[in-house]
């Protein structure tokens, strides 16, 4: 069964990403972390899967990306694979699995590939992670960039505000994003900054640009829990929820309880 406004059901990849920039086709992206919300994500149409190190926050309840490690996104990333038809999965690679030289980075790009089955990494960084970027597209996996708020730098920033307000800021991250696409990157992901500059790094680079409070782009991602209005706690200015399945949720499970304390559930119909 086709997804929402899918013309082309074969499987995504990176040239077919290239293909839709150049068509002026905007390309949809969003995260999963298990099997069925894959399948659902990638049955509805959308583009690119993200097993995004957001895992962190929103299924294991940490404040931050950081402690999740290469063994967590394998796990989960292996999961929404399986679940997974015709969208390019991509993997974020964790905190530590790249930063402390280029050869970790490969051989951590090199396992979550072979253990997981998925289609290509992220990294957070721009001049500083070059090197490594380099190596593990010289190894044969395609890689996407991560700029402007890189939340595994949370620590550095000190805050979750936007970034590259400053033109000196701003005149690195297009720096950046110019240095990551002539390495070969296939897409840069820029997360919170003004939407001028998002612009700005479009007239430079000719990858496709997928943004996360960033403003138009060649394409969007959004965390799949926070634009399903799973949580209350997340409202950021940025996010469109799509549904409100706290809400949906907490009725029917508080449903559920009451019908098995007041013994409706099961009735004769539901017994064997």
């Amino acid at each position: 069964m086709p997804g929402y406004l899918v013309e082309d059901e074969r499987k995504v990849t990176t040239k077919r990403l290239q293909e839709m920039k150049d068509a002026g086709k905007k390309i949809a992206m969003l995260t999963s972390y298990d099997y069925t919300t894959a399948c659902i994500v990638d049955g509805a149409g959308v583009d690119v899967i993200l097993i995004g190190d957001s895992a962190s926050n929103v299924m294991v309840g940490n404040a931050t990306t950081l402690p999740m490690t290469v063994d967590q996104m394998i796990y989960h990333a292996r999961s929404v694979v399986r679940g997974v038809k015709r969208a390019l999965v991509v993997c974020d690679m964790p905190f530590g699995s790249y930063q402390v030289c280029a050869e970790d980075g490969v051989r951590n790009a090199i396992r979550i590939m072979k253990e997981s089955g998925c289609d290509a990494v992220k990294l957070e960084g721009g001049v500083e992670i070059l090197d490594t970027v380099r190596k593990i597209l010289d190894a044969g996996i395609p890689v996407c960039g991560h700029l402007g708020l890189t939340p595994q730098s949370i620590n550095k920033f000190g805050t979750f505000a936007v970034r590259a307000r400053e033109e000196a800021e701003a005149e690195k991250l297009v720096s950046d994003a110019c240095a990551l696409a002539e390495a070969g990157c296939f897409a840069i992901v820029l997360e919170k900054i003004p939407a001028e500059l998002t612009r700005r790094v479009a007239e430079h680079v000719k990858v496709p640009i997928i943004g996360i409070g960033a403003g138009p782009a060649d394409g969007q991602v959004l965390v799949i829990d926070d634009m399903l209005g799973k949580n209350k706690g997340f409202s950021p200015k940025f996010l469109r929820r799509y549904a409100d399945l706290f809400s949906i949720i907490t009725d029917a499970v508080g449903q559920y309880v009451s019908d098995v304390k007041e013994g409706s559930f099961p009735n004769s119909d539901e017994s064997y």
